[in-house]
């Protein structure tokens, strides 16, 4: 089975967690991206996080939260994403950047315009008193 490594932003507030929209697309999405070769974890969160928002995270609070796998959204039966997931601090005011389209904050009622691994982490945080 094909699977696509992931690593992904949680950053809640107020019952609610970040997420974005990219360009030409409906669905939001837990902020983070794809590793490039020999990189690790905590360097790909602080690269996509730059990119995607223009913030930098801090690297001395990055936290792993959980690991996550579902079909990939608009990939062939079976390919699964492998969503790892960490919450860390940042400097920097939150904007759209480079293919980003919109942030908004979400709530577990939000399922509808969301992916399917965002689902279960979304199911997560709301089983452990996160997400209202």
């Amino acid at each position: 089975m094909e699977e696509i490594d992931k690593i992904a932003f949680i950053k809640t507030r107020n019952g609610q967690i970040l997420s974005t929209r990219s360009k030409g697309k409906t669905k939001f999405y837990i902020p983070g991206g794809k590793r490039e070769p020999g990189e690790t974890d905590e360097a790909t969160l602080v690269r996509e996080i730059a990119e995607e928002l223009d913030v930098k995270i801090k690297n001395d609070t990055i936290e792993y939260v959980g690991t996550f796998k579902a079909q990939s959204d608009g990939a062939k039966e079976g390919v699964l994403v492998k969503m790892t997931c960490y919450k860390a601090d940042y400097e920097g005011v939150l904007k759209p950047t480079s293919e980003i389209a919109e942030i908004k904050w979400l709530n577990y009622k939000d399922l509808d315009i969301i992916s399917e691994v965002d689902k279960k982490i979304f199911k997560f945080l709301k089983e452990n008193g996160v997400l209202s």
